[in-house]
């Protein structure tokens, strides 16, 4: 793959597009900042949406479309053609919208020295911005390739959203700016962050559980006995926290949020464990599904043996409230080679790393894929502290632009 892509960095197209990308790299810095200051909780992302299909237009994409989930695609139609709906499969670039933090979090951004600083400055305002240098430096140096790209800007990839926009982009179903639904894509790069190194090819799955535990409650004092929510819970998380995990394949079961209860002198009639079980192999995963669901049943049954006799038995519900696939695409495959080829033409040594991303849907369903660092360097992710460095930022968008185009098969 090295000589793939000392061949594709040598051609006169790509040579245009990375002069277009180092000549605009301060554009590029001052849209991150702009899309990183509009606000994008989980599950409100329009206003950013709206402003990243303005960006798709502005920079030449075609049929620039938002989805019923609020996905904004855009295509580029590679060595002639529209390169949508004639059952050609895509390269599909993708970054998410959304971020970590609510309605409530002031997410303006400032400049300290090298740094740009603000909430999701990095996750994913570089990522998402990044996306975007890309498709105008295809467009500006006429990329010709044989297959066409879709970039696409995802929804509801933080926590609550569950990946919601890449379920929705690749159940395919749904129209893309095109007459017929999304063929199988050729490959799935998923733009996330900033970084240079690594490349994500494990897929981390996760299941995670609302388990609630409901009685019939009472006076602290005169309902004494009855079958306890809380003991249940607390019962369930001493259980869970002496399971027995894998280390290989890791796996891991963690208890993350607990709450429950109405007043100092009142035994609950509810309690509630927040549950996230993670590991890289769907196999494991779901075993671990297993025996959690056992614990829980352990807990609620020791919880109503000990109840006064004649009161009334509690129950345990389990809502899945997400699920995260699990997977890999092979270090041996040409998608993964590809980018580490990449990665080492840039002076890097590449890392290859397993993560929750949105391309655990693509892994997952068989399309090959990965996620990347978009460049620069970063730091305190999910917290209103965090910052971006531009340091060496647009070589990320360098390596994501060699291993989207060779996957394309530059003409």
């Amino acid at each position: 793959m090295n000589d793939l892509i000392a061949k594709l960095a040598a051609h006169e197209r790509i040579r245009a597009a990375r002069h277009h990308i180092e000549r605009t790299d301060e554009v590029t810095l001052a849209r991150q900042a702009a899309l990183s200051a509009i606000p994008a909780p989980t599950g409100a992302e329009a206003p950013r949406a709206a402003r990243t299909a303005e960006l798709f237009r502005e920079v030449g994409l075609h049929e620039v479309t938002i989805d019923e989930v609020g996905n904004v695609h855009g295509w580029f139609p590679g060595n002639g053609g529209r390169g949508t709906g004639d059952g050609s499969a895509p390269v599909v670039v993708a970054a998410h919208l959304d971020t970590v933090f609510g309605p409530d979090v002031r997410v303006a951004v400032e400049r300290r020295g090298d740094r740009l600083e603000g909430p999701g400055i990095s996750d994913n305002a570089r990522g998402l911005t990044a996306l975007v240098a890309v498709a105008e430096a295809m467009v500006r140096a006429r990329v010709g390739t044989a297959r066409p790209f879709l970039f696409v800007a995802t929804v509801g990839e933080e926590g609550s959203g569950d990946l919601r926009g890449a379920k929705y982009l690749l159940n395919g179903k749904n129209n893309v700016g095109a007459r017929h639904a999304l063929p199988q894509p050729a490959a799935f790069i998923a733009l996330d962050g900033a970084g240079l190194e690594r490349i994500v090819h494990r897929a981390l799955g996760s299941r995670r559980y609302r388990v609630t535990f409901r009685g019939p409650g009472g006076h602290s004092w005169a309902a004494f006995g009855v079958a306890n929510p809380a003991n249940a819970a607390g019962r369930a998380i001493a259980l869970l926290a002496d399971l027995p995990l894998k280390s290989e394949p890791r796996t891991t079961c963690a208890v993350v949020r607990v709450g429950g209860g109405t007043g100092l002198n009142s035994i609950p009639q509810e309690a509630w464990v927040d549950l996230d079980m993670r590991s890289e192999d769907p196999k494991a995963l779901a075993q671990i599904d297993v025996t959690v669901r056992a614990a829980l049943d352990r807990a609620a049954e020791d919880e109503n043996r000990r109840r006064t006799p004649g009161s009334a038995a509690l129950s345990v519900h389990v809502q899945l409230v997400g699920d995260r696939p699990s997977g890999v695409t092979p270090r041996t495959h040409p998608l993964v080679q590809i980018a580490v080829a990449a990665t080492r033409a840039l002076g890097r040594d590449a890392e290859l790393a397993s993560a929750s991303t949105y391309a655990n849907v693509a892994i997952a369903r068989g399309i090959p894929a990965i996620a990347l660092g978009a460049g620069g360097r970063a730091g305190d992710a999910h917290l209103t502290t965090e910052w971006y460095e531009n340091s060496d930022g647009s070589l990320g968008v360098l390596r994501a632009l060699l291993v989207t185009a060779a996957m394309a098969e530059v003409v």
